[in-house]
């Protein structure tokens, strides 16, 4: 790859380099073994400070933060819960990206199967000449956190099979993984300072393996809801829709309307009552979350680059709502077609009219 090639998504780490900095030449408060920032400095970088010229990066209430924050210097990892499209794995990234300065340790659920993919594996032509060697040895992304001091991230646990859990379970109790193919010192890793788990869980979809009651007391559990605001949820769907466009290079010239009217839509199908308090549809196979919302705001962003001269096209807005809302379930058409006709078509507005418009689409 050239080196002028941008990537496609910069890690936090790397996206708010310049704020990691400025929090660190700032930061006044005790700093825990192992930790790059403070636990304040943390908090302000995720929650952001307008002195400190730090965004706010996402919406929930400052006590979770704090909590995760505190649960992370414990001897508990953290798990964060909530339906799909809250900013779990997020804020596991932007922790990650504080305290250690690198949130690429992850480790997918659903995506291991034996124990060597989650602790270490071997380079197998290395072991042929050596034998047993710990330069043959293969790390995880658990070992890497527990030998450098760094948060893990582990994504969907309850998708890891039982037995996987329980090795899981063993690391955040005793903090050492043992590796009997080794020798004298070599044969136990300890963890160091700064290593912890911070991991999540969809709520909606708990994957096919039920957490252990043991290692649910070994994690301190926070509830991570959608965004109840809308004007909140519009100020985050407009800001991470700028940053995707700013990644992908596109000058866009993005019209609020056209965000009022997609996350007003998104909101209501989301929580299956309107703003006024009216009941309505609420879709079955579709989350409708402010994460698929700035999906369609950025898809609505590269059509207008390359379709319609950087100006954003409302009368595209359908055409990328049902590639979000129109999933594997049959009656969520007939859903989305009776919530347009029942309260799109009411509203009064140049957006919300041109909108309804696309109604045949569906």
């Amino acid at each position: 790859m050239s080196k002028s090639t941008p990537l496609q998504r910069q890690p936090a780490e790397m996206y708010y380099s310049a704020e990691l900095k400025r929090l660190k030449a700032w930061d006044p408060h005790p700093v825990p073994p192992g930790w790059n920032l403070s636990p304040i400095a943390v908090e302000k970088f995720v929650l952001g400070d307008d002195e400190l010229e730090v965004q706010p990066k996402i919406v929930v209430a400052p006590g979770v933060i704090t909590r995760i924050v505190i649960g992370l210097l414990t001897d508990r990892g953290c798990l964060l819960i909530g339906e799909p499209g809250t900013a779990k794995s997020w804020i596991s990234e932007l922790i990650a990206a504080a305290i250690s300065g690198d949130s690429s340790l992850t480790v997918q659920g659903g995506a291991i199967s034996h124990i060597d993919q989650l602790l270490y594996s071997w380079n197998k032509a290395a072991l042929a000449v050596s034998g047993p060697d710990p330069k043959a040895l293969v790390p995880s992304p658990i070992y890497r956190g527990m030998r450098d001091g760094k948060i893990v991230r582990f994504e969907e646990v309850a998708r890891c099979p039982q037995p996987l859990q329980d090795a899981l379970l063993s690391i955040l109790s005793d903090r050492v993984i043992t590796i009997p193919e080794l020798s004298s010192k070599a044969g136990a890793l300890y963890a160091r300072a700064g290593f912890n788990v911070i991991a999540t869980s969809n709520s909606v979809d708990e994957g096919i393996n039920r957490m252990s009651a043991a290692l649910k007391r070994r994690m301190n559990f926070e509830i991570i809801p959608a965004i109840r605001s809308l004007d909140a949820e519009i100020a985050v769907v407009e800001r991470e829709v700028k940053k995707l466009n700013d990644q992908s290079g596109l000058t866009v010239r993005v019209h609020r309307p056209v965000l009022e009217v997609l996350v007003t839509i998104f909101h209501e199908l989301r929580n299956g009552q309107t703003l006024d308090g009216r009941s309505t549809d609420r879709l079955a196979g579709a989350s409708m979350s402010t994460a698929e919302a700035v999906g369609v705001g950025h898809a609505l962003s590269v059509h207008a680059y390359y379709y319609s001269n950087g100006e954003l096209d409302i009368n595209q807005l359908v055409h990328f709502i049902i590639g979000s809302a129109i999933k594997d379930n049959a009656d969520d058409r007939r859903r989305l077609r009776h919530y347009f006709d029942t309260e799109v078509a009411s509203r009064s507005g140049e957006a919300w009219q041109q909108a309804y418009a696309q109604r045949e689409l569906i």
